[in-house]
């Protein structure tokens, strides 16, 4: 089974940088599509950002140009940069692996706040 294990949430200024961290304990992690989904207090969780395995990336338009999503599959780890950060990207924030099924991490909390 894949385990996920995220890291880097935390208290952020408005305007500041943080970056999130996922680290899979997947054999053939290269073949996984990863991704990053959050959820806000009182909303859905939503897709923020993925990346395939040959590398193509997607985000929400909420972050685009604020948020970068990479990965390092000689360490088995997936990135999310988040720059300007805002008070609505409070939330909790997911990493997924998906293969021949979807995997899903604890979720790390970020909060944006004065």
């Amino acid at each position: 089974q894949v385990q996920l294990v995220e890291s880097g949430g935390g208290l952020v200024q408005p305007g500041g940088s943080l970056r999130l961290s996922c680290t899979a304990s997947a054999y053939i992690f290269s073949h996984y599509t990863m991704g990053w989904y959050r959820q806000a207090p009182g909303k859905e969780r939503e897709l923020v950002a993925r990346i395939t395995n040959f590398g193509r990336t997607d985000y929400a338009d909420a972050v685009k140009g604020r948020f970068t999503i990479s990965r390092d599959n000689a360490r088995g780890t997936v990135y999310l940069q988040m720059n300007s950060l805002k008070s609505e990207d409070t939330a909790v924030y997911y990493c997924t692996a998906t293969y021949r099924s979807d995997y899903w991490g604890q979720g790390t909390q970020v909060t944006v706040s004065s």
